[in-house]
């Protein structure tokens, strides 16, 4: 009898406009939801979820709709597959989340490959950079907390170090941390 094979793409998730870049590259079955693949970025970048989100193809919106905020043009995410929105290699969608910071990630289908069953999705396989902390005002206000804790003289220094728990490393990444978190969230 043979192994079931599970149909898989190689993704790589880029913070747009993050300099150095941030990124990751995530192994993650083509047939996911899309709600569990906003899980599984979620994980992967860093970010804790406190905010909304939308994918964006072919300037069609993905996300939560809810009239009550406008947002009636969104189409529903529970009724997408990862496969819907990407399908060859290269092929790319946006990931936005929290549209008050705006955090725009690019999503670019590397690779899809078909993997055996002891192979654990999804996975990070790779990366580059710390998740800037969330609700820190973009990219913008990510560059104005890192010149302010790097440099103890900056007015701001010890207040951000308090806000963000004592330390921060721009360049930190835990891959075993992330792959734990994605085997325990993302099953």
């Amino acid at each position: 009898m043979t192994a079931t094979r599970t149909k898989a793409y190689q993704l790589k998730i880029g913070l747009v406009g993050a300099k150095p870049p941030i990124w990751r590259r995530l192994l993650i079955a083509s047939a996911t939801p899309l709600p569990e693949v906003h899980r599984a970025i979620q994980i992967a970048m860093g970010w804790t979820g406190a905010h909304l989100h939308q994918f964006v193809a072919d300037n069609a919106f993905y996300g939560v709709p809810d009239p009550d905020f406008g947002f009636e043009e969104i189409l529903d995410e529970t009724r997408y597959k990862l496969s819907h929105l990407l399908e060859h290699e290269k092929d790319w969608i946006t990931y936005e989340y929290d549209f008050g910071d705006g955090w725009r990630h690019k999503i670019t289908l590397e690779k899809a490959l078909f993997v055996g069953p002891e192979t654990t999705l999804p996975q990070c396989i790779k990366g580059k950079g710390a998740c800037p902390p969330e609700d820190v005002g973009g990219l913008w206000g990510y560059y104005g907390f890192l010149e302010a804790i790097a440099d103890p003289q900056h007015e701001e220094h010890a207040d951000y170090l308090e806000w963000v728990g004592g330390a921060f490393d721009p360049n930190a990444l835990d891959l075993d941390e992330i792959n734990a978190l994605l085997r325990k969230y993302c099953r």
